[in-house]
């Protein structure tokens, strides 16, 4: 008989785009919610405040920020369907500072004509910005649907390629 308890904590940091929820599922990464994000879950899914898991993600997330470093490399728990998986791989090969379509990205990862079903996998990326879910734009370059809104998305973008919205904020 396996054991299937998993243990889930999280801790709370500060980030020029306002409080990031950091989740850890069996001390590795398995969520990043903003405030107010469509699809986050509820507090108690969550588990206890921990801090223990996170000082890499944590030095990680503060280079990104400081515009020191424009990959992630950290082990990752993506739990979705296999197709949402595929998506957010999808997703980590988009390089930084750079966008792509829903259309794009549904080619990209072996399926062409699923852009919306690209875009509904792309909206519950547990992972933001880590999983860079902002990076993916309408067909015609417009901004369309962010979990965490629109002006974050906007921010985030700007801040990638080095423009407006690039203020620097601290990260703790």
């Amino acid at each position: 008989m396996s054991d299937t308890t998993t243990s889930r904590v999280h801790t709370v940091i500060d980030s020029p785009y306002g409080p990031l929820t950091l989740v850890a599922t069996d001390g590795v990464l398995s969520g990043l919610y903003m405030t107010d994000q469509r699809h986050r879950p509820a507090e108690e899914a969550f588990g206890a405040h921990d801090d223990a898991p996170f000082p890499e993600t944590l030095r990680q997330l503060a280079a990104y920020f400081a515009g020191e470093s424009t990959r992630f490399d950290l082990p990752l728990r993506l739990d979705g369907t296999p197709f949402q998986r595929r998506v957010w791989a999808g997703l980590q090969e988009i390089p930084y500072g750079t966008t792509v379509s829903y259309g794009e990205l549904a080619d990209r990862i072996g399926a062409p004509g699923a852009s919306r079903a690209v875009g509904l996998a792309n909206g519950r990326n547990p992972i933001g910005i880590i999983v860079p879910c902002h990076r993916v734009i309408g067909a015609g370059g417009g901004l369309t649907g962010y979990g965490g809104g629109l002006e974050r998305k906007r921010r985030l973008l700007a801040f990638e390629r080095g423009g407006a919205g690039t203020e620097q904020v601290g990260l703790f």
